[in-house]
């Protein structure tokens, strides 16, 4: 699903790299980052299509190692890979909707798409596909990950040559920045 609304004269373009939909709250929050700019504000949204191999694979974790050791490829037989595939697919184009709708919702132009590509690789070429001023990222907390800096924002900032903003999904900007439950550091 993608929808191409970009038409480069006086837009203010935004690549949002998203983990997961966006909630109307979030689209709220997002499109609140922008009220003051004069431009038309589009936003390009990239939903990274969930791995069906590392779904199967989290799930027979959650087996039991004992359990598996055994018999991995009994375990791995009853399982029907292109089924699952389809159904990363399904969920990945329904929270895409979802997310353009919530951004829609918010007063915002929004397009968006699916990608299978790496995220960071997949951010990167749509920055440049549509000289983006700013990325926004918008995941769960990842602790460890932005610990280490290989988070995706750590990535995309070394990366790209605009602005790169980190929101957390599901937390208003207070919660983000310390005065709720957001991630508060390490």
């Amino acid at each position: 699903m993608t929808e191409d609304i970009h038409d480069g004269e006086g837009t203010y373009d935004v690549v949002l790299l998203v983990e997961e939909a966006m909630s109307t709250a979030d689209a709220r929050q997002v499109r609140s980052l922008h009220d003051q700019i004069a431009d038309q504000v589009v936003y390009h949204v990239l939903l990274p299509l969930e791995d069906a191999a590392a779904r199967i694979e989290a799930s027979l974790g959650s087996l039991g190692a004992g359990d598996l050791m055994a018999t991995p490829a009994l375990a791995m037989s009853d399982v029907d890979l292109e089924a699952v595939r389809r159904d990363c697919q399904e969920q990945s184009d329904a929270d895409l909707a979802a997310t353009l709708a919530a951004l829609r919702d918010a007063g915002a132009r929004a397009e968006g798409e699916v990608t299978s590509v790496p995220p960071i690789e997949a951010l990167d070429a749509k920055t440049t596909e549509v000289d983006a001023r700013e990325a926004i990222i918008l995941t769960r907390p990842h602790l460890v990950a932005e610990f280490f800096h290989v988070d995706w924002t750590s990535r995309a900032r070394r990366r790209l040559g605009v602005p790169v903003l980190h929101l957390i999904g599901h937390e208003s900007f207070g919660e983000q920045s310390g005065a709720g439950e957001g991630v508060t550091g390490l």
